[in-house]
């Protein structure tokens, strides 16, 4: 054999085989990590968690594939999100999504580099979490839960679908930060109403009886909740509850008609989760929070059981009827 053609193929040889060695050399990219900082468990969070996780999916982005997500649950100990957002920062996240104000707070106090994604808290100027909702400013941004005037036509829709009250209790945590001005808002709606509300503080799932049986001694015709996580993790025990006391109830979202409430007036929480992951996408492909604009529910939807009308001997005026989105027979 010709030595320069052995020569040749030999330095072809090493270079072939030199090849993949340089690309496995190569580190590889850096997957996103999100960490979520939950107040319950994910069985309990399943309508928000998975309408978020699809909507990261319609994105392109796949928890264990191209992102990942880390589930941190509170376990129902609010008190326990400082520490959560301490791990978050121990794992490295690039994104941190906060479900609750609580959490928000506890994130934003834990850093204030790392981006936070709310989703769909309260108030988050009067609450300090972002300077407007035009120009939040910081590292806090994602959708909000409430709107301007939701709270009063809460209100509203339970008076026009029980025409004759006059007395509604009003079940709120005033441990957290967003109740107070929701509750504002409806005494302001209630005296234009004529009507008189009574507002009973609630911070844990064992004060719920109490309060039914408070709203009894007072002679209340109607119940509402404000926006809190405790009324949505126990929304099946406070619909039993309204039920065995004959209240008739307007609740914040539709998970609590679905638990067999009356009625639900509020955004859909699935949209809004889903644009949770449209903030995080955004994030993900270089926006800063600071320059993402706090987005208000645009959307409602009113929800009415007509089981739970007919359980309660309630006839409902037909306008309402027709302006539901859905009657549930």
């Amino acid at each position: 054999m010709d030595l320069r053609a052995f020569g040749l193929i030999a330095i072809v040889t090493v270079g072939f085989l030199a090849a993949p060695l340089g690309a496995e050399a190569q580190p590889p990219p850096k997957v996103p990590r999100l960490c979520l900082l939950a107040p319950y468990s994910a069985s309990e969070w399943a309508t928000r968690y998975n309408a978020l996780l699809q909507g990261l999916r319609d994105l392109g982005h796949v928890d264990r594939r191209n992102i990942t997500v880390d589930y941190l649950s509170a376990d129902g100990q609010l008190d326990r999100f400082p520490a959560l957002a301490g791990e978050c920062l121990r794992l490295k996240a690039d994104i941190i999504i906060t479900p609750t104000t609580p959490g928000t707070l506890a994130a934003k106090k834990a850093t204030s580099t790392i981006p936070i994604v709310m989703g769909a808290t309260g108030d988050p100027v009067g609450t300090g979490l972002v300077a407007s909702l035009a120009r939040p400013g910081g590292n806090v941004t994602g959708p909000t839960e409430l709107a301007s005037g939701l709270s009063a036509k809460r209100l509203e829709r339970l008076k026009e679908a029980v025409p004759a009250i006059s007395r509604v209790i009003v079940l709120s945590n005033l441990g957290d930060a967003v109740a107070a001005p929701q509750v504002k808002e409806m005494e302001n709606a209630a005296r234009s109403l004529g009507l008189q509300l009574q507002i009973r503080d609630v911070r844990t799932a064992d004060e719920l009886a109490a309060a039914f049986d408070h709203a009894a001694r007072v002679g209340a015709q109607g119940l509402l909740t404000t926006v809190e996580t405790i009324f949505v993790t126990q929304r099946a025990r406070v619909v039993e509850l309204a039920a065995r006391h004959r209240l008739p109830a307007l609740y914040p979202n539709r998970e609590f008609v679905d638990a067999g409430g009356l009625m639900s007036y509020g955004p859909n929480i699935a949209s809004l989760y889903r644009g949770v992951a449209v903030y995080v996408d955004k994030i993900l492909k270089g926006a800063k929070p600071s320059d993402l604009p706090v987005e208000q529910p645009t959307k409602f939807e009113l929800v009415i059981n007509l089981k739970a009308a007919k359980a309660l001997g309630l006839e409902l005026p037909t306008a309402l009827l027709a302006n539901a989105d859905e009657v549930i027979e």
